[in-house]
C-alpha cells in the first residue's frame, strides 16, 4: 500500500499522472539529481520540470517520514493492546503529522497525570455515570467512591469534593485528548481567532530598538490571514520581550460586554459542549459538567491550541519567507553578467580607505591598491592619480563599486575618474574613447568570502581586506560564478532570514543554487571548485579532483576526459556531463547542452542534412525544418530530440539577460537629499510579498509597496519586479528619523496627504526594519448558530 499510496498522493497534488511520479521517484532513489531528471529524463517523467521535481522531492521526503512515524505509532498502540480496527483506519488515513499525533495523544507514554491517578483510585465509573446521566446528584453519587485514607503517594480522595475533582480531571483529560474535538477547535480558531500583540509592560516605546516594532504596539489581525512578514515581526518582537502576543478568541456579537466576567463561558467552551452533545439543562450534575467543560478549555486546551496555531502560523510564515529568499537569490544569481571585460573593483571605506582590485577578462586578479579619498586624509587627487594609472595599465572597461559605507562618495570618485580618463585619452589621441562604465552593486557576503578558507586558497598572498574588492569586481563579470563561493544566507536578499528554520532555509537555498548553476551551464576549463561542486552529480571532493586534473594536465579537450578524473565514474559522468561546457574542444557538441549519451542522435541529424556539425550549429534555417519524430529512437523520443535541435540552433547560449547599469542622479547621495516628487533610477535590491526595496544610492533602500508597483492589483511583488532589475521610481515621502523612504513605480501617483493616517502613508518598512501595519476587523466573527443554541443555557450565550 505504501509504495502505491505515496506516488498516488503526490500525483494528485501535482495534478500529473501517477506513472510520472513513480518514474521520478525511482530515478531519485537511483541517485539521479533533480536538474538531471528535469533536463535529460523528460521522456521518462512525462516532462516534469525542475519546479515540479523540487516539490515532488520535498513531498516525497515528508510522506516517507509520515509513513515511518505512522508505523511507529501503530506498533506502540498495538503493543498496549488498544489498537481497534477503527483506530487503525483513522491512523492510516491521517494526512499530516499533526493529525497523526492528535490520534496518538491518548496512547502516548507520559508522566502520571491527575486524571490517571483518579482512574487508578477507581473514580472513572463515577465520571462515566455523571456524564451519561446528569440527573444524578453528584454529591450523593460520589459518596460510595470516597476513600477511607490517602494513598501512599499522598493522593487524597477522602472527601466528596476531592472525588468530584477527580471526575473533573478524568473528563477534562479525556475530552482534551479527543482528536476530532482538538482538530475542530484548531481549525475554527485558525479561521476566526485573532493574533494580538501589544507593547510589553515596562518597555519604553521611544527606545530605538523598541520603536522598530511600533506598528505592533496595538495590533490584531485574523490569525489565518496574517501575512508572513507581519507574523515574523510579531514573533521576533515577542522573542526580544518587546511585544506580548496572544491568541484572542472570537466573541458572540450580542454578549453584553458589561456583563462578562472571568467565569463567563467562551465560544470555545460552547464548541466543546456542542461536540460532546451536552448542554446545561438545570439538572443536578450540569453545574459540575459545566466546570469540566470550562476546565477542558481553560486548563487543558487553551494554551496548547494557541501554541499549535502559533506554530502553524510560524511554519506558514517561514515557508513564505524562505520562498521569497529563494526567489530573490535566483534572480540575483541569474542577473546579467558583464562578461569577459577588465573590471576594477572598489570596496568603499572611510578611515580605512577604498580597497581596489583589478581583474582581467578571465577574472584573474592582476593588481591591488588602497586609496584614501575620504576622511581623514581626503586625498582625492592622489586617489584619482593612482586609479588612473591602473585604468591605463590594464585597460579597465568597467568599475564595480560596493554599496556599503561611503559607496555614494566612492561612486562620485569613480565618476571623476572616468572624466579624467576620457580627458587624458582625448588629449593624447585626439579622439574620444568609449566611456568606462561604473556600476554600484551589492557587496553582501564579500567580507564572508574574504575570510573564507576558499579565499585564502584562491588568493593566498592577498590581504583579507583586498579580497573583498576582487570579489566585487568578479561578481560583476559573472554573478553566478562568484556568488556560489559564498554561503547563500550571507548574500542578504532574505526576509527575516535569521528567524526561520535554518536547516530548511539551507536546503531550499542550496536547491536554488543548484538549479541556477545547472540551468546556465559551467565552463569546465575555467570554473572554480565551489562552482563545479554545484554541478549535478559532482560532490565537493570530486570538484576539487577536477580542478587538480586540470592543473596537472591542462585544459580539458573533451567531456570524455572527465572519466580520467579520480573518483569520477560512469554514474557521475552521466549526471554531470551535460551541464559542463568546453569551448574550443575537439568536439563542437561539448560546448552545448546536448548530453554525450545523445551524440548518436546528432550523428543521424548530420547524415540527414549532409553537412558537418560545425556547419549545422547555429543554422536555424537548416534545423527548423527538421521533424523531431524522424530522429526519435526507443531510448530517446521526440521530446529529447526537440531539445537537441534547440541546443544546436543556439549552441552555448546563456539564458541570462543582457548586461546594463542603473544611472544614479547626481547630487543625490544621502536620504537628506531626497525630495517628494523626485523621479530616480535605482536597482531592486530585495523583493518581499508586500513590496520591493530599491537601492537609490543613498545608503538606505526605499520601499515600493505592493500597491504602488503598477496601475493594477498586484498580490505578490515578484509579479512585477525581480532582484537586480533596474527601475524608475518616484519619491512619495521621506521619514529621515525612522530611515524610511516611500516610493512608487506609478510615476503619475500623488504624494500622500500630510493628515493621512501613518499606516496609509508608510505601509511596510525600511530595508533594516521589515515590519508592516496590522489590519483591524470591524467586529469579531459571529458564533456558529447551532453551537450557540446548544450552549445557550451556559450563560444565555447566543448569536
Amino acid at each position: 500500500m505504501y509504495q502505491l499510496t505515496i506516488p498516488a498522493q503526490i500525483a494528485a497534488e501535482l495534478k500529473v499522472r501517477e506513472a510520472q511520479v513513480q518514474t521520478a521517484i525511482d530515478l531519485l532513489d537511483g541517485g539521479a539529481t533533480v536538474p538531471f531528471i528535469a533536463r535529460y529524463r523528460k521522456e521518462a517523467t512525462g516532462g516534469l520540470d525542475d519546479v515540479q521535481m523540487r516539490e515532488l522531492e520535498a513531498r516525497l521526503a515528508y510522506l516517507r517520514e509520515l509513513h515511518d512515524r505512522r508505523a511507529a505509532v501503530l506498533k506502540s498502540i498495538d503493543e498496549q493492546g488498544k489498537l481497534t480496527p477503527e483506530l487503525r483506519a483513522a491512523i492510516e488515513a491521517a494526512p499530516t503529522k499533526q493529525e497523526l499525533e492528535d490520534l496518538y495523544l491518548p496512547y502516548k507514554q507520559k508522566r502520571r497525570t491527575k486524571g490517571q491517578i483518579a482512574r487508578e483510585f477507581g473514580i472513572e465509573p463515577l465520571a462515566d455515570q455523571l456524564f451519561a446521566n446528569p440527573s444524578l446528584d453528584p454529591n450523593e453519587a460520589a459518596k460510595p467512591f470516597v476513600k477511607a485514607e490517602k494513598g501512599e503517594g499522598g493522593e487524597d480522595f477522602t472527601t466528596v469534593p476531592a472525588v468530584l475533582d477527580g471526575v473533573r480531571d478524568i473528563l477534562s483529560e479525556r475530552w482534551a485528548e479527543d482528536a476530532q474535538l482538538v482538530q475542530g477547535l484548531r481549525e475554527w480558531l485558525w479561521a476566526e481567532g485573532l493574533l494580538q500583540s501589544k507593547l510589553a509592560s515596562g518597555k519604553n516605546e521611544n527606545d530605538p530598538e523598541v520603536a522598530k516594532f511600533r506598528d505592533y504596539f496595538d495590533y490584531d489581525e485574523p490569525i489565518g490571514r496574517v501575512p508572513s512578514h507581519r507574523a515574523l515581526a510579531v514573533f521576533r518582537g515577542r522573542q526580544l520581550e518587546i511585544l506580548d502576543a496572544k491568541l484572542v478568541l472570537p466573541e458572540a456579537d450580542t454578549a453584553p460586554a458589561a456583563t462578562k466576567t472571568a467565569a463567563t463561558p467562551s465560544l470555545a467552551e460552547g464548541r466543546i459542549a456542542l461536540h460532546l452533545g451536552w448542554s446545561h439543562a438545570g439538572r443536578p450534575a450540569d453545574d459540575l459538567l459545566r466546570k469540566c467543560v470550562a476546565w477542558t478549555w481553560r486548563v487543558k486546551l487553551s494554551l496548547s491550541t494557541e501554541r499549535d496555531l502559533f506554530a502553524r502560523l510560524r511554519e506558514d510564515a517561514e515557508a513564505v519567507a524562505i520562498k521569497v529568499f529563494g526567489d530573490n537569490l535566483r534572480d540575483l544569481l541569474l542577473a546579467a553578467p558583464a562578461g569577459q571585460k577588465v573590471v576594477m573593483g572598489l570596496d568603499p571605506g572611510i578611515r580605512t580607505g577604498v580597497k581596489v582590485a583589478v581583474v582581467d577578462a578571465t577574472g584573474k586578479l592582476v593588481e591591488t591598491a588602497t586609496v584614501f579619498p575620504h576622511e581623514p586624509r581626503k586625498d582625492w587627487e592622489g586617489s584619482l592619480h593612482t586609479l588612473g594609472k591602473l585604468v591605463a595599465k590594464h585597460g579597465v572597461q568597467l568599475i564595480a563599486i560596493g554599496n556599503g559605507t561611503a559607496s555614494r562618495e566612492t561612486d562620485k570618485l569613480a565618476g571623476d575618474l572616468i572624466k579624467l580618463v576620457q580627458k587624458m585619452a582625448a588629449a593624447q589621441a585626439g579622439v574620444s574613447l568609449p566611456a568606462i562604465e561604473k556600476v554600484v552593486i551589492s557587496e553582501a557576503g564579500a567580507s564572508v568570502y574574504s575570510a573564507s578558507e576558499y579565499a585564502s586558497q584562491e588568493l593566498p598572498d592577498v590581504d583579507v581586506s583586498l579580497r573583498g574588492a576582487a570579489s566585487i569586481a568578479r561578481r560583476l563579470q559573472d554573478p553566478l560564478a562568484e556568488l556560489v563561493k559564498i554561503d547563500p544566507k550571507s548574500i542578504g536578499v532574505g526576509q527575516y532570514q535569521h528567524d526561520v528554520n535554518q536547516s530548511e532555509l539551507a536546503r531550499q537555498l542550496d536547491a536554488v543554487v543548484e538549479d541556477c548553476v545547472n540551468g546556465v551551464g559551467v565552463d569546465l576549463n575555467t570554473a572554480s571548485a565551489p562552482l563545479l561542486a554545484r554541478v549535478s552529480g559532482l560532490s565537493g571532493t570530486v570538484a576539487k579532483a577536477v580542478v587538480r586534473w586540470r592543473e596537472q594536465h591542462g585544459a580539458f579537450d573533451s567531456r570524455q576526459q572527465l572519466l580520467e578524473v579520480s573518483g569520477l565514474g560512469p554514474k557521475t559522468f552521466e549526471q554531470s556531463a551535460g551541464f559542463l561546457r568546453i569551448r574550443g574542444g575537439s568536439n563542437p557538441l561539448d560546448v552545448t547542452g546536448v548530453h554525450p549519451e545523445t551524440y548518436p542522435v546528432v550523428e543521424q541529424i548530420i547524415v540527414s542534412t549532409g553537412k558537418p556539425i560545425d556547419q549545422i550549429m547555429g543554422r536555424a534555417e537548416l534545423l527548423k525544418p527538421l521533424k523531431p519524430e524522424q530522429f526519435a529512437t526507443p531510448q530517446f523520443g521526440a521530446v529529447t530530440v526537440k531539445d537537441i535541435l534547440v541546443e544546436l540552433e543556439k549552441p552555448g547560449r546563456d539564458p541570462r539577460p543582457d548586461f546594463k547599469v542603473a544611472r544614479f542622479n547626481d547630487g543625490v547621495e544621502d536620504i537628506a537629499d531626497l525630495r517628494e516628487g523626485m523621479v530616480l533610477e535605482g536597482t531592486v535590491s530585495n523583493v518581499a510579498q508586500f513590496g520591493a526595496f530599491v537601492d537609490l544610492g543613498v545608503h538606505q533602500d526605499g520601499l515600493v509597496h505592493v500597491s504602488q508597483l503598477a496601475n493594477r492589483f498586484v498580490s505578490d511583488a515578484r509579479e512585477v519586479v525581480k532582484t537586480g532589475q533596474i527601475v524608475k521610481v518616484k519619491v512619495l515621502e521621506v521619514d529621515a528619523p525612522r530611515k524610511r523612504i516611500s516610493l512608487t513605480m506609478k510615476l503619475d501617483a500623488q504624494a500622500p496627504r500630510r493628515d493621512a493616517p501613518r499606516e496609509n502613508r508608510f505601509e511596510g518598512a525600511g530595508r533594516n526594519q521589515r515590519s508592516g501595519q496590522g489590519g483591524r476587523r470591524d467586529s469579531a466573527p459571529a458564533a456558529d448558530n447551532q453551537m450557540a443554541a446548544a450552549f445557550a443555557k451556559l450563560q444565555g450565550l447566543r448569536k
